[in-house]
């Protein structure tokens, strides 16, 4: 079925092509943050940032330096949030195959109190937060009925997130959690001086204005912990402050990768079903359900240009995207010299999370070694912005700065939820909603002085404005 075409803020988004054409000015706003001085392939030195992970700098090489002759006797005490989740589980498989190396302090998780139930009888945490209040009192009751001889605080809800982020002893908080929800929590530990092993994107997408200054203030380490950006600070230790000339993300593609713009945009109009389903498989990694409909979209890898814009300080014109299927190159970084550094694995998501919580050491993991004559042969290619108009919009959003980022993740994490909902939603009017959320913000649009309370009402706006725009692209549908 064919969907009518979205007057949204005064403007028309059609369904041609031509529609997704950047409407947000390029130019990119005056930031609070510090310039870098590194020139980048540019060589003008614009649009780059002090970056938020120890990297580019004398400091963060002395850092460096220092931890890893501490030898890799260390410990760590973690908190974990989104326990139960994808990021939650493989990060304590790592304490499994590690256990002189890390204690876990504290989970939060959702409403999966058997599951939870499970991890405090294993790792006795001093906190356990879940969502809700009653699934904090089911935990309660399984525990008890176990025999738990060690009762961690049974805490709920965003105060017993924020609970689990701050509990005192841990040194470092691995945040699972997809969505905005991760951000308070995130900047109450980082406030604390806790390391951050960051796996939620949008702590940086939404809230880079206010987190990479508090990095700076309270001197903590921002660990990326997803595969592409742990590829790039891999590729990152040891070069030397303005070595760094560019930024290389690697893309799966997503669902749709082998096939062609018309081939997908026709599928679109004929077969609506096929195309949700097709478009919350992924190809390569296993991952939850919201990542893998933004690697379908590359949404995910437009959110990422703009967290290694705020994670390495690269200005967004020296980061680029490329389409790798085999998804063994994780990333790359492009030296002064032009030498390419790049770091290569099997699709794993435990390898960024150990190096993590590990950096600077590399432990011994009991994982499949890579093997080079058993893939064959890796290729790359670019991908097609017209096919993928998201990967426009992040980078639009991102010149912007700003406040446009907040707008531009809570308008996909909405559009991405109504769309998994099967409310009627189509695969095309996902960047359409965005896009329209950018246009209209234009008007409250704010670059200086950017606070937390900035961020979260433009978060909630941009939300709600999806919620009643996908009310008229359904009955438009129906009617239809």
């Amino acid at each position: 079925m064919k969907l009518a075409s979205l007057a949204l803020s005064g403007f028309l988004l059609a369904h041609d092509v031509s529609s997704f054409a950047p409407s947000i000015g390029s130019t990119r706003a005056e930031s609070s943050l510090n310039v870098f001085s590194t020139p980048g392939s540019l060589g003008t030195g614009e649009g780059w940032i002090d970056p938020s992970s120890p990297v580019n700098s004398k400091e963060s090489l002395e850092k460096t330096l220092s931890e890893t002759l501490k030898g890799s006797t260390f410990q760590k005490r973690i908190s974990i949030l989104g326990s139960t989740g994808s990021i939650g589980t493989q990060t304590l498989d790592i304490v499994d195959a590690c256990p002189e190396n890390f204690v876990v302090d504290a989970l939060s998780a959702g409403n999966n109190a058997e599951l939870m139930a499970e991890q405090v009888m294993k790792y006795s945490p001093k906190v356990a937060s879940l969502s809700t209040p009653e699934a904090a009192e089911k935990l309660r009751t399984i525990l008890k009925d176990r025999g738990c001889a060690d009762m961690p605080d049974i805490v709920y809800g965003d105060e017993g997130i924020l609970e689990a982020a701050t509990v005192g002893s841990a040194d470092t908080v691995v945040t699972g959690i997809v969505g905005a929800a991760g951000l308070l929590p995130t900047i109450e530990a980082i406030k604390l001086g806790k390391d951050i092993a960051l796996a939620n994107k949008e702590t940086l997408i939404s809230g880079g204005p206010v987190i990479n200054p508090l990095v700076e203030k309270h001197g903590i380490n921002m660990l990326p912990a997803d595969s592409e950006h742990s590829a790039i600070f891999q590729c990152l230790q040891g070069v030397p402050p303005g070595g760094l000339r560019r930024v290389i993300l690697t893309a799966s593609g997503g669902a749709f990768r082998d096939l062609s713009k018309d081939e997908l945009f026709r599928m679109c109009e004929e077969d609506s079903a096929a195309v949700q389903k097709k478009a919350t498989t992924h190809p390569n990694w296993d991952m939850g359900a919201k990542i893998t409909l933004d690697s379908a979209t590359m949404m995910n890898k437009g959110l990422e240009v703009i967290e290694a814009h705020y994670l390495f300080g690269a200005s967004y014109e020296d980061i680029d995207i490329v389409i790798h299927p085999q998804s063994i190159v994780h990333s790359m970084v492009e030296t002064q010299d032009t030498s390419c550094i790049a770091q290569l694995g099997w699709a794993d998501m435990r390898l960024p999370i150990v190096y993590s919580v590990s950096w600077p050491h590399r432990l011994k993991m009991p994982y499949k070694p890579l093997n080079l004559a058993e893939i064959g042969s890796l290729t790359f290619k670019a991908p097609d912005r017209e096919k993928y108009p998201c990967i426009q919009l992040a980078y639009d959003a991102g010149n912007k700065g700003g406040t446009m980022t907040a707008v531009l993740n809570a308008a996909n994490e909405a559009a991405n939820e109504m769309f998994r909902a099967d409310v009627g939603l189509g695969f095309l009017d996902i960047p359409k909603l965005i896009e329209g959320a950018m246009e209209a913000h234009k008007e409250d649009f704010k670059d200086k002085d950017v606070t937390l309370d900035d961020i979260l009402s433009c978060d909630a706006w941009a939300r709600e404005y999806v919620a009643e725009e996908t009310k008229t692209v359904t009955k438009q549908a129906l009617i239809l």
